[in-house]
């Protein structure tokens, strides 16, 4: 595995990743050691208070773990919308629970060793970050160093930091399946919203000569450029930051579209683009996907049922394009039911019984070729 770098140099332009934002300044804390009563540190981040984890990284887990029960009670509603509001006041609180890092290590006891704080802060000796950040760099490092296993391209990936990857792969099956059949022109093709670069390795698997992989993640990019299969075929592949089309000029025989899947209820920044779209997401991609689309060219767009069968979103984003928008016509829909959640798995999630995982191949209208 190649050891992860912080930045590069792309069209002759330093990509810096983001990191969480390290907190310099003094600030008043209100000190939390282990033979404390948890809920005395809930009560303070409560009343708006930072309380600093001082002894044992297991306090933090105690404080964080006290804090969802508290909310729980508060939050009682197991509907998808219960859960998401749930989620959104524990984020607001465990912000302010924070951790002392001195020297790239967890200045507690008994702490893991998280090799993104050596990569993501190279020049700060000393500062604090909320303990769900830590929590954050610490799965991430974890999956980045055992890598994930990919099934359709028999490889593992080593996901940068902060950057989407998938944890099911009924649509990534889905969408070989299609490329398994696919008989059109294999000149070039967009990634759109790239992520961890499966898709791009899946359409070089499948025999595309060109590809244009885009995100407006730096951290995806980076860490598509140091991904096994991305730095083997350098000549094929074209790393674009910058949203939908990275304001390319080209057109393809193929755009891929893995958008995400829910609609955003707040302001979303980092992985969260990668989770929940914006109301103009959809009709900005459509528009634009038309001006880099040979005219026999397709595009594919990897999508789910659920914001529908959660009550999130009523319209479905894609029908409604091929309903109104007069730009594109359908040629296909295959879909697949998700398998069922892991019994592992805290959260409820009943929905996905109902869930389906769908690819839509859209070709230009007739009357717009001529």
């Amino acid at each position: 595995m190649v050891q992860a770098k912080i930045e590069i140099i792309l069209s002759g332009k330093k990509i810096t990743a983001n990191r969480p934002e390290p907190i310099l300044s003094d600030i008043e804390v209100v000190p939390y050691k282990k033979r404390m009563d948890p809920m005395d540190a809930v009560d303070a981040l409560i009343d708006g208070y930072s309380v600093l984890i001082v002894d044992y990284f297991s306090s933090g887990l105690a404080v964080l773990s006290e804090l969802k029960k508290h909310l729980q009670t508060k939050f009682p509603d197991q509907s998808y919308k219960g859960q998401r509001e749930f989620r959104s006041a524990y984020q607001k609180l465990s912000q302010k629970l924070l951790i002392h890092v001195t020297n790239n290590k967890l200045n507690v006891r008994k702490a893991p060793v998280i090799g993104w704080l050596e990569i993501l802060y190279p020049n700060l000796n000393e500062f604090l970050l909320p303990f769900t950040q830590i929590q954050g760099l610490n799965s991430s490092w974890q999956w980045y160093e055992k890598g994930i296993y990919i099934p359709v391209l028999d490889q593992k990936i080593h996901p940068f930091f902060d950057t989407y990857f998938p944890t099911r792969f009924e649509h990534i099956k889905l969408f070989d399946k299609w490329l398994d059949r696919y008989k059109g022109e294999k000149k070039s093709a967009f990634d759109i919203g790239t992520g961890s670069g499966i898709l791009s390795l899946q359409l070089l698997k499948h025999g595309f000569k060109k590809i244009y992989a885009t995100d407006t993640n730096p951290n995806a990019i980076i860490g598509a450029s140091q991904t096994q299969g991305f730095n083997q075929y350098d000549s094929k592949i074209e790393l674009l930051l910058g949203d939908l089309f990275a304001q390319s000029n080209s057109k393809t025989d193929l755009i891929v579209f893995n958008p995400p899947w829910l609609p955003a209820s707040h302001n979303t920044q980092g992985i969260d683009n990668a989770m929940y779209y914006e109301k103009d997401l959809f009709p900005r991609f459509f528009e634009e996907a038309k001006k880099h689309s040979r005219i026999n060219g397709r595009v594919v767009i990897l999508f789910s049922n659920l914001a529908q069968i959660t009550g999130q979103e009523k319209n479905h984003p894609i029908e409604k394009e091929l309903a109104e928008g007069g730009r594109f016509e359908k040629e296909l829909l295959l879909e697949k039911k998700v398998r069922s959640a892991s019994k592992n798995t805290k959260r409820n999630q009943n929905w996905r019984h109902s869930e389906m995982v769908q690819l839509w191949v859209l070709k230009q209208k007739v009357n717009d070729n001529k």
